[in-house]
C-alpha cells in the first residue's frame, strides 16, 4: 500500500559548512517519504542544498536525491576550500582548534584587512567546480520538479534578487553564497551580487506568492542566541554577520505574525492573504555551542557530525509534529522569533 504524502514548501537557511546540518534534515525527510516538496527557497548553503536536492529528485527520486546530497558534501570535504578559498589543509583536526595558532590568527586578520580583489585577483572559486559536478541546471529550470528560489543580494542597492526558473544558473548559486570578504562579487546581467544572507536568509516571500502550499518548513541553522560574548576580532565579526543574516528573516516573521493575527481576528478578508502554517527544524542549543569559525570547517568527520545532528532533529520533528502538517502551525512565530510570550 502506497504511503500518503503531503506537499510542503522548504525554506533553507545558509551558514557555510553548517549547511551539512540541513543535509541531514533533508536525508531524514527523504528517507521518511511522507512529504513532497513543492517549492524550495534557499540562501547560500541552503541554495546549494536545494539545487542538489532538485537535481537528485530529477535523476531518480528520493533515493537518488539522498545519494546526490551525500556525494555533494563528500566533494565539498575533498575540495576543502569551498567556503574559504584561503583556508589551509586541516590535517585531520577540527579547524577551530587550529585558529589558536599565531599564523592562523594572522591569516584571519589578512582576510579582513585586504579584499579578495587583492588576495585573489583572478577570482578563483573552488565551489564552482564542485557545483558543475553535482548540479543539473536544466533540472533547476524545469517546471516538472520542485520550484527552486535562490536569493542573492544586489551590491549596488542592497536589495534581494530571487532567481528562479530560466534565471537559475551556477552563477546564481555562487552569488547566493558569495561572502564579500572572501570572494569577489559575482556578476550576473552586468550587476554584482553578494551572499543572499544579507537580504533574506532564507526568503520566505517567494513561497508565499509563487506556490499554492500553505505549509512552510524552515530549516534553521543560524543561532538567534549565543550564550557567550565574543572577544576576538574574528568572533566579533562573525557574530555581527550572524545577527545580520538573521535580521531579514526576523523581519519576515514579524510580518507573517501580523498577518496571522489579522486573519485570526477576522480583520482582513480570508482568501486575500495566505494563512501560512509554519514549521521549523533546528537544534539551536547544539549549533550555538559550535564557534562561528567552525562554519569554515569542511572536514569530512565534522560534516558527518552535522549531518547526524540534522537527521536527529528531523526525526524528532517528524515524530512530534508530522501530523500538524496540513492542519496547523507547529511553532509560535512570536515566541520563537520576536521574543513574545
Amino acid at each position: 500500500m502506497a504511503r500518503t504524502t503531503t506537499s510542503i514548501d522548504l525554506a533553507l537557511q545558509g551558514g557555510a559548512s553548517h549547511g551539512a546540518f540541513t543535509w541531514g534534515v533533508l536525508d531524514a525527510l527523504l528517507e521518511d517519504g511522507t512529504l513532497d516538496f513543492a517549492g524550495i527557497s534557499g540562501t547560500s548553503a541552503g541554495a546549494l542544498n536545494g539545487a542538489v536536492l532538485v537535481t537528485g529528485l530529477a535523476r531518480g527520486g528520493r533515493d537518488a536525491a539522498r545519494e546526490a546530497l551525500h556525494d555533494f558534501w563528500r566533494d565539498v570535504a575533498r575540495a576543502n576550500t569551498c567556503f574559504d578559498p584561503f583556508s589551509q589543509p586541516q590535517g585531520g583536526g577540527p579547524l577551530w582548534d587550529a585558529w589558536t595558532a599565531p599564523m592562523a590568527q594572522a591569516w584571519a586578520h589578512w582576510t579582513r584587512a585586504f579584499s579578495p580583489y587583492q588576495l585573489n585577483p583572478f577570482g578563483l572559486n573552488p565551489l564552482k567546480d564542485v557545483l558543475e559536478r553535482h548540479v543539473d541546471v536544466e533540472a533547476l529550470q524545469s517546471a516538472k520538479g520542485p520550484r527552486l528560489f535562490v536569493v542573492a543580494t544586489a551590491v549596488h542597492n542592497g536589495r534581494p534578487r530571487v532567481f528562479s526558473g530560466e534565471a537559475l544558473s551556477l552563477d546564481a548559486l555562487l552569488a547566493s553564497a558569495c561572502l564579500p570578504y572572501l570572494f569577489q562579487a559575482v556578476e550576473i546581467d552586468g550587476q554584482p551580487y553578494w551572499d543572499g544572507g544579507y537580504s533574506g536568509n532564507p526568503a520566505v516571500w517567494p513561497l508565499i506568492y509563487e506556490t499554492a502550499e500553505a505549509d512552510v518548513l524552515l530549516v534553521k541553522i543560524q543561532p538567534l542566541e549565543r550564550p557567550a560574548t565574543p572577544r576576538t576580532a574574528f568572533d566579533i565579526a562573525e557574530r555581527a554577520a550572524e545577527i545580520s543574516f538573521n535580521t531579514a528573516l526576523i523581519g519576515e516573521m514579524r510580518a507573517i505574525a501580523f498577518v496571522k493575527r489579522l486573519l485570526m481576528e477576522e480583520r482582513v478578508e480570508r482568501g486575500r492573504y495566505k494563512d501560512l502554517r509554519l514549521h521549523m527544524i533546528a537544534d539551536e542549543e547544539e549549533l550555538a555551542k559550535l564557534p562561528a569559525k567552525s562554519k569554515l570547517d569542511t572536514g569530512w568527520d565534522f560534516l558527518q557530525q552535522l549531518r547526524g545532528m540534522g537527521r536527529a532533529a528531523a526525526q524528532a520533528w517528524l515524530k512530534r509534529h508530522r501530523r500538524d502538517v496540513g492542519v496547523r502551525s507547529s511553532i509560535d512565530v512570536g515566541r520563537e522569533f520576536l521574543g513574545l510570550d
